[in-house]
């Protein structure tokens, strides 16, 4: 159930305050709006939910009118272990639609025997093996890592491991906190740049977060140098 209190907490005022011990995993349901270049695309929900000992955490695009129709439409979802340095994958899916077709596409992370497999709609090429190392994390995970580890100036390495691919991704956090707007809400928030690397492929994922709030302010992906999708946070609520 969602808890009685809607939070929307005050934004951080400088870096000493980013530069605190991160707060512990806490429940929480996110909603944003989606668009792409001022145009209304639709609405996501980002929640993590606690199932003790384990974690979940879930991302749920939804398009309306014709962007409905378009395939706009997607769920995430991450199964983990809080190991306290790291967030450790159990099992991942993905659920694509359009008007026409259903992907969906089922990882699971064997870390008994050190392998990561994807099956369903997975491209051949994808449905080899994966070998885990110590600290591998899926495509959500990282966004919750990023909220975690971010602090001014720093520098973020993790290894994606996601959808039968793997890539070393580093983020950049700016110098400078920044003041965003989200509705009446206002931040001053850490934006963190992935780092262009050889297997980017034109892709650009800008995320910013601020002190205090569990989830991302805003998550921004470019493709080419064009936006796809820019998510902004509505609101956030605890769960019990």
């Amino acid at each position: 159930m969602l808890a009685q209190t809607t939070f929307h907490p005050e934004a951080a005022t400088g870096a000493e305050t980013a530069a605190e011990a991160p707060a512990p995993l806490e429940p929480f349901v996110a909603r944003y709006t989606v668009t792409n270049g001022g145009r209304s695309l639709g609405e996501a929900t980002l929640q993590l939910v606690r199932q003790a000992p384990r974690w979940r955490v879930d991302l749920t695009m939804s398009g309306t009118g014709l962007f409905r129709l378009a395939g706009i439409n997607a769920e995430q979802s991450t199964l983990f272990e809080d190991l306290g340095e790291t967030y450790r994958p159990l099992s991942q899916a993905t659920v694509r639609k359009t008007l026409f077709t259903r992907k969906k596409t089922v990882g699971t992370y064997d870390w008994g025997s050190r392998s990561a497999r994807w099956t369903g709609d997975v491209k051949d090429e994808r449905r080899d093996p994966v070998a885990l190392q110590d600290g591998d994390m899926s495509g959500l995970l990282i966004n919750l890592a990023v909220i975690r580890d971010a602090v001014p100036g720093r520098t973020l390495r993790y290894r994606y491991v996601d959808n039968g691919r793997v890539r070393e991704h580093t983020y950049a956090v700016a110098e400078e906190l920044e003041p965003i707007s989200v509705g009446e809400l206002r931040y001053n928030a850490m934006r963190v740049s992935r780092v262009e690397d050889a297997n980017a492929q034109g892709d650009e994922t800008v995320i910013w977060v601020a002190s205090g709030v569990p989830t991302p302010i805003r998550m921004l992906q470019r493709e080419d140098g064009e936006d796809t999708y820019d998510l902004r946070l509505t609101e956030y609520q605890g769960v019990q």
